[in-house]
């Protein structure tokens, strides 16, 4: 019987809590809140008096659809930023915009609309910082379950880490198609349609993503011993 790769492993382990590697649990203020700061600060009075005057059904409709996907937006988020502040900024400002653009959104996957937005939010952050190739920190934590042998969970630990530092490496194209993939579960049109991709150059880029992973992975484990 074929093994399963090791990266089903990790994302399976993260999905439990839905975050990324290293990541505290996304708490941001309540939605609604935030979002009349917003109107206040940006002087969008006629937009907030706009809003207000339908009720809160816009408001209301916007948290059923966009909403329970928060966790899966700090989640790429996480992973395509520095740190666990930088993703809960990127979030509070792609939910923002997603809220502002929301007479755009039509009828289909709320998720893959969202993560669209999460993503060039991320995008735009990363070009400000300079960091398209930069490197995310992670907790040397093991996500691979409990086990009775201690040995047996030194060497996971290995395996976990050697692994997360090879997705570190990925260039950013490749992360983020990876991330959608194994940790978001969403199928190839869904993540064409978040990322504006052909669904071919999905594929190409998570083959390409695997194999990378798969190589630095082999060399890693090799140099150890």
């Amino acid at each position: 019987m074929p093994q399963p790769s090791p990266i089903h492993g990790l994302a399976a382990s993260s999905r439990r809590d839905h975050t990324a590697p290293g990541a505290s649990q996304a708490q941001p203020r309540p939605l609604s809140w935030d979002l009349g700061i917003r109107f206040q600060r940006d002087g969008e009075s006629g937009s907030a008096r706009g809003i207000r005057s339908q009720g809160q059904s816009r408001l209301e409709l916007f948290e059923r659809v966009v909403l329970p996907h928060l966790n899966a937006a700090h989640n790429l988020a996480r992973w395509l930023t520095s740190n666990d502040q930088d993703a809960q900024d990127v979030v509070q400002e792609a939910y923002l915009r997603a809220f502002r653009f929301f007479d755009t959104y039509r009828e289909g996957d709320g998720k893959a609309w969202l993560l669209a937005i999460v993503r060039n939010t991320s995008r735009t952050w990363l070009r400000r910082q300079n960091q398209e190739n930069g490197a995310i920190p992670f907790d040397e934590l093991t996500h691979s379950g409990e086990s009775e042998n201690p040995e047996a969970r030194v060497v996971d630990a290995e395996r976990t880490g050697v692994l997360r530092d090879c997705i570190e490496r990925l260039p950013t194209d490749f992360r983020e198609v990876l991330v959608m993939r194994e940790w978001e579960e969403m199928s190839y049109r869904e993540i064409a349609g978040a990322t504006g991709l052909p669904i071919g150059t999905v594929m190409s880029r998570l083959a390409r993503a695997r194999k990378r992973l798969e190589d630095c992975a082999a060399r890693a484990m090799e140099a150890a011993g």
